[in-house]
């Protein structure tokens, strides 16, 4: 059958002879006014000389600090933290092969630079935690660089407080032990006492967490669930080892407790699962751990498209505690935030200072700035790092002598 076109009617082969038309036009026009002269060529940030110059890093205790310096005299500073930090800080110190010459506002663009840099170890969680440290630095660069706090640049602050724990009015309680493959009823009691003893001690209108730390096993926390109703616990924490989201379905059926988890998995490759699967309520992501600020604030936006708020998890420097506590400055659904200023384990007292204040009702204020508002006692650390260092692998073992999912 003959195909008739109205006089304003294009037919397929003319519609495609028109946009070859314009392809070509476009790229005559591209060719006649210069690259210099097309606005669709001129991505680059032409009113800013700054360039990543260096880096230094320095290892002391389970952390390793970075900072990154420019051509301006301006340096970021980020923390490493989560994985062994021999080989960590080797990575890092090799990854600024990438950096190096760079622009350090484009920060997007470095961050997917250093990911995508090499295949076979992409999402690794040596990779990411030293990408998460970097990329904290970068922001903190620019924070100072514009004279901003970091969550200005996230998009302004979404709220005035920052609910934080272990607070007199929150408290979250251990799993007191690794556990075998299965709960004794005086593994139950303990865990039992010690909810109770926290819900009396933060009052009624108190929050109480319950963290398994991936040691309490399946069925031992679905008992042990059923005997907390009366104690009103906002959430259980990492109720499996992740990696298998089956676990975390089968738990979510039989538990009536809100679940969270997050802290081990990283980048929003690894969140998306539990949301799809609907069987976290609460997500968790550690700044250090997950990519930095950078990946952290789109983790917030994907759970928030799930209505799943986040509470962070955050054991780090007051470097790591602040890159956290901007990006929950700047995002809709935060719970509440994990805050230990005055862990030694990871915060060496005068290494990081960060100004802070909490009041009676377990809040504290936005992170100040510019950039991350933390002071480095540089001369302090460099200190700190000439003395010896060392590292242990944790390891854990059952009563039989086998090794702990731990």
């Amino acid at each position: 059958m003959a195909q008739h076109n109205s006089p304003n009617t294009l037919g397929r082969r003319e519609l495609l002879t028109g946009f070859g038309a314009a392809a070509a036009g476009a790229a005559f026009l591209n060719e006649a006014v210069g690259d210099e002269a097309n606005p669709a060529t001129q991505v680059a940030d032409r009113s800013s000389s700054i360039r990543i110059t260096g880096m230094k890093t320095y290892w002391v205790g389970p952390v390793v600090y970075v900072k990154i310096e420019t051509n301006h005299g301006i340096s970021g500073w980020g923390d490493l933290k989560g994985v062994d930090p021999r080989p960590a800080k080797v990575l890092v110190n090799s990854l600024f092969e990438l950096l190096d010459g760079e622009n350090p506002t484009r920060i997007e663009y470095l961050w997917q630079k250093l990911f995508r840099a090499h295949r076979n170890m992409r999402g690794g969680a040596l990779m990411v935690h030293s990408i998460a440290a970097i990329d904290i630095a970068l922001w903190d660069l620019v924070g100072k660089l514009w004279n901003v706090p970091v969550y200005r640049m996230l998009g302004g602050p979404t709220r005035d407080r920052i609910r934080v724990y272990h607070t007199d009015k929150a408290q979250k309680v251990p799993p007191h032990g690794i556990y075998e493959h299965s709960g004794t009823p005086p593994d139950i009691d303990r865990m039992v006492q010690a909810i109770a003893r926290a819900r009396e001690k933060v009052g009624h209108d108190g929050a109480v967490m319950f963290d398994a730390h991936s040691a309490v096993p399946p069925a031992t926390l679905i008992q042990l669930a059923s005997a907390l109703k009366p104690y009103d616990v906002l959430f259980i924490e990492e109720p499996a080892v992740p990696g298998n989201i089956e676990v975390f379905k089968r738990l979510k059926e039989q538990i009536n407790i809100p679940l969270a988890a997050g802290e081990r998995d990283r980048t929003i490759w690894g969140m998306l699962p539990y949301l799809q699967e609907g069987c976290l309520d609460i997500l968790q992501p550690d700044c250090n751990h997950t990519g930095g600020i950078s990946q952290m604030k789109k983790i917030a936006t994907l759970a928030e498209a799930y209505h799943v708020p986040i509470a962070p998890h955050c054991t780090a420097t007051f470097l790591g505690i602040a890159a956290s506590l901007h990006v929950v400055s700047s995002i809709p659904f935060l719970l509440i935030h994990e805050f230990y200023p005055k862990n030694a384990g990871f915060n060496v007292p005068g290494l990081t200072r960060m100004a802070y204040e909490l009041d009676k009702d377990g809040y504290i204020g936005l992170p100040p700035g510019p950039g991350l508002g933390v002071e480095v006692d540089e001369k302090l650390l460099q200190t700190e790092s000439l003395k010896p260092q060392s590292y242990r692998w944790p390891g854990a073992k059952l009563k039989d002598g086998s090794i702990a999912d731990y």
